[in-house]
C-alpha cells in the first residue's frame, strides 16, 4: 500500500477499508503524517473556520458504582479522596461560566446514585432557565432509555459516552464483568434515537490495544456518525490494575486526531486534558491536527485535584476555566480564535 495514496483516498471519500486503516495507523512517517495534519486543518476550517469552541466543565462527583481497570475513581480505589458537589455549588459554577463567557456546560461524573435521575433533571432545567442560550451537555455513563428521555424533556441538548472501544474482546479486558460491551454500545444508539448531540470516543494507547482495534473504533464511529468524538492517549493511574502500563503517546493520539476528522469531517473534535498533560502544548497540537473544542475545568478549585481519573492531571492552570484568557491567548499564537458560542456541529 502507498501512505500518500491512503491519504488522499481518505480526504475524498472520507473512510477507508479495515487494513487500509491499519496501514494508515502503522506506517505513517513524519511527512506523511504532516500531510494528514494538513489536510485535517483544511478540511476542519472548511466546517468551522479558525473557531475553537469552549466547553466548560463541571465535575460535580467523583463517586462511582463501577470498577473499570483504567480509572482513578473506580469504586475499589481506597485511596481516593471522595466528593459530591450539591446543586448549589453546580449552578454556582454554572453562573461564574456564564459571565467567563461560556455558552456550553458539561456535567460530567462518575456513575453515582447518590444523585436521582430527577436532581440531574432539575439540575438540567434550572441551568436551562437560567441561560436559555446555552447547551448542557451530560456525561454521566451508562443509564436506561427511560432515565436519557427524561433528562432530553428536561432540556439536555448533549451527551458525551465514550464507547472506549469497538472490539467486544478488548473492552472485557478494560472492564470488569460486571459491565456489558453490548449495554454500551446500546447506550449510544438510544441517545442517538431520542435526539441527543452525541459524543463517543476512545483511549488512545489503552492496554492491549491494537492498530485492529482501532480500525475497528474508526469504523464504528462511522458507523455511529456521532456529533463528538472524544480521544485522549491513556495515561496510567497509580492506584488502578493499569499501573504499571506504558502510556498512550502524544504522536499516535495526534494521528489518530487528524484520521478521525478526514474520516468525520465535521464532527466536533476535543483537544483534550489528557493531551496538555503528556505535553506542555499538547493541546496546541491537538487543534493543529484538526481538532476545534477545548473542555476548560469549571469545578471548584478544591475539588479538582480529586477528579483524578489518571495521574498526574492538570488542574490549576491554563485548563481552569478562569484562564480563558490565557487559553485564548494559546490558540492566537497558532492562528486560532477561542470563540464564546454553544459551538454545535454543522
Amino acid at each position: 500500500m502507498d501512505t500518500i495514496k491512503l491519504i488522499e483516498k481518505l480526504g475524498q471519500e472520507h473512510i477507508l477499508e479495515k487494513e487500509e486503516y491499519i496501514y494508515l495507523i502503522t506506517s505513517c512517517q513524519k511527512e506523511e503524517t504532516e500531510l494528514l495534519f494538513e489536510k485535517a486543518r483544511s478540511l476542519r476550517e472548511t466546517y468551522y473556520q479558525k473557531e475553537v469552541f469552549s466547553r466548560g466543565l463541571i465535575e460535580f462527583t467523583n463517586y462511582c458504582k463501577n470498577n473499570c481497570l483504567y480509572c482513578g475513581i473506580r469504586s475499589r480505589n481506597t485511596k481516593a479522596e471522595r466528593y459530591r458537589l450539591s446543586k448549589e455549588e453546580i449552578l454556582s459554577c454554572a453562573d461564574e461560566g456564564y459571565q467567563l463567557g461560556f455558552r456550553t456546560f458539561v456535567l460530567q461524573g462518575g456513575e453515582d446514585n447518590f444523585y436521582s435521575t430527577e436532581e440531574i433533571g432539575s439540575l438540567v432545567s434550572e441551568i436551562k432557565k437560567r441561560y436559555s442560550d446555552c447547551a448542557v451537555t451530560l456525561s454521566v455513563g451508562e443509564r436506561e432509555h427511560e432515565a436519557y428521555q427524561y433528562w432530553h424533556d428536561c432540556g439536555a441538548d448533549r451527551y458525551l459516552l465514550r464507547h472506549e472501544t469497538a472490539t467486544k474482546e478488548h473492552y472485557e479486558k478494560l472492564h470488569p464483568p460486571a459491565l456489558s460491551f453490548e449495554h454500551r454500545i446500546q447506550c449510544l444508539y438510544d441517545l442517538k434515537a431520542i435526539g441527543y448531540q452525541v459524543g463517543a470516543g476512545f483511549m488512545v494507547g489503552s492496554p492491549y490495544q491494537t492498530a485492529e482495534y482501532l480500525a475497528n473504533d474508526l469504523l464504528f464511529l462511522k458507523k455511529l456518525m456521532p456529533d463528538m468524538v472524544g480521544i485522549g492517549p491513556f495515561i496510567a493511574q497509580k492506584d488502578s490494575p493499569f499501573a504499571g502500563f506504558p502510556n498512550g503517546t502524544l504522536e499516535q493520539t495526534l494521528l489518530l486526531l487528524a484520521i478521525i476528522r478526514l474520516t468525520l469531517p465535521n464532527v466536533l473534535l476535543p483537544s483534550t486534558t489528557a493531551l496538555g498533560t503528556i505535553h506542555p502544548k499538547g493541546r496546541e497540537l491537538g487543534i493543529l491536527a484538526g481538532a476545534n473544542v477545548v473542555m476548560p475545568n469549571l469545578s471548584p478549585v478544591s475539588v479538582r485535584k480529586k477528579y483524578e481519573l489518571y495521574d498526574n492531571k492538570i488542574c490549576t492552570g491554563e485548563e481552569s476555566a478562569q484562564c480563558l484568557g490565557c487559553l485564548s491567548n494559546r490558540m492566537d499564537s497558532i492562528g486560532y480564535q477561542l470563540v464564546s458560542k454553544r459551538g454545535d456541529r454543522v
